[in-house]
C-alpha cells in the first residue's frame, strides 16, 4: 500500500506561485497514476491534475489549465504540482491520490485507492 504526505501550502498572494509536493513510501509508486485533487469549504472534492506512472501522460482540468502542472519523480517517489498565476478560487485544501487500478490519467476521484492528509492553500486577493 501507498502512503502519501503533501507539502508545499500555504499563503500566497493572488498572481503568485506555489509547488506542492506529494512524497509516497511503497514499492507500487513507480508504476502507479497519481493525481491532485481540491475541496474548498462547503463544496465536493475536485479533480485538478493527475499523470500515468512514467510522467509522459497528464490531465489537468479546464480550470487550472495554463496555469497548473504536474510532474513526477519516480527516483524520489515524489509527485508535485506547480501552480502559477494563482486566483482566490483557488483556495482550498489540496489533496495527494494514487489509484493502483487505472492505467492513464485518472480525473475521477472514486477511482483512488489512498490519500494523503491535504494541504491548506490560500490564495489572498
Amino acid at each position: 500500500q501507498v502512503q502519501l504526505v503533501e507539502s508545499g501550502g500555504g499563503l500566497v498572494q493572488a498572481g503568485g506561485s506555489l509547488r506542492l509536493s506529494c512524497a509516497a513510501s511503497g514499492r507500487a509508486f513507480s508504476s502507479s497514476v497519481m493525481g491532485w485533487f481540491r475541496q474548498a469549504p462547503g463544496k465536493e472534492r475536485e479533480f485538478v491534475a493527475s499523470i500515468n506512472w512514467s510522467g509522459r501522460g497528464t490531465q489537468v482540468a479546464r480550470s487550472v489549465a495554463g496555469r497548473f502542472s504536474i510532474s513526477r519523480d519516480n527516483a524520489k517517489n515524489t509527485v508535485y504540482l506547480q501552480m502559477n498565476s494563482l486566483k482566490s478560487e483557488d483556495t482550498a485544501v489540496y489533496y495527494c491520490g494514487v489509484t493502483l487500478l487505472s492505467r492513464g490519467p485518472e480525473p475521477d476521484p472514486s477511482k483512488y485507492d489512498s490519500w494523503g492528509q491535504g494541504t491548506q492553500v490560500t490564495v489572498s486577493s
